[in-house]
């Protein structure tokens, strides 16, 4: 119990391996739902607006949701997760009430969500949060519609598809198979591992990629020959490929 409290980590925790993101902070206002599973599944999410998102992979069986808020005081009344299970496929539906606008979501809600990686099958995932991190994420693909500017991929293995048309800023601090990003008419950067393998293709209409090592241009560094992707799809689109040590 002292250690549990020492470093803000539940009991089940500690027994049980199992890092629960749905309690990784303190909020005044929370929703929380959990929805046991045992089989593989196909998971469509439309989640709405948020300020951020945080989804994750655990070696557990059910999946988790939390909705959290330090101002939205009525946030279980003013939002409801609708879940419908079927066949193979799991659906998650975010719906605002009471008058809540995205503008509120946007300025107020957390998302948590955590999956059973061994029941992970495709992702598809529509979001507009002002932050998205995804971590220890195990799946085949995750397809991902969104509106973001900020985005961290920690531990992810598959390949992950984002389409946004905003500059977005993509720390991936580890790469176990590709990155598809698909924009017209937008400039992003994403942030490698120094020794990172990786080949890169710029695909589509006057879409390009440049390289950067600790804030100066530099030539290719890709590996071609690398199991590991980096992609740029649409139009009139940049992606800055850049390692850093500072």
């Amino acid at each position: 119990m002292a250690v549990s409290t020492l470093f803000h980590v539940s009991i089940d925790e500690l027994l049980s391996n199992e890092k629960n993101i749905t309690q990784s902070k303190d909020y005044l206002f929370e929703s929380v739902t959990e929805y046991d599973i045992d089989f593989s599944k196909r998971f469509d999410m439309k989640l709405g607006g948020a300020n951020a998102l945080i989804m994750s992979g655990y070696e557990g069986e059910k999946v988790r949701v939390r909705l959290a808020s330090n101002t939205l005081s009525t946030l279980q009344n003013d939002f409801k997760l609708k879940i419908d299970d079927i066949k193979n496929r799991i659906d998650l539906d975010i719906r605002r009430k009471n008058g809540i606008t995205e503008a509120d979501a946007k300025g107020a809600l957390t998302i948590f969500v955590q999956l059973p990686n061994k029941y992970i099958g495709k992702i598809e995932l529509s979001v507009n949060a002002e932050n998205i991190e995804i971590r220890s994420l195990e799946c085949e693909k995750i397809e991902l519609d969104t509106k973001t500017k900020n985005m961290i991929l920690d531990g992810v293995i598959g390949v992950v598809e984002i389409n946004c048309n905003l500059d977005m800023n993509i720390i991936c601090n580890s790469l176990n198979g590709s990155v598809e990003i698909n924009q017209v008419s937008a400039t992003s950067r994403i942030r490698l591992p120094e020794k990172a393998a990786f080949a890169a293709q710029a695909k589509g209409i006057k879409t390009s990629i440049s390289y950067e090592k600790d804030g100066q241009k530099t030539t290719c560094f890709a590996d071609e020959d690398s199991d590991n992707r980096i992609e740029l799809n649409g139009m009139k689109s940049e992606l800055v490929i850049y390692t850093s040590n500072l």
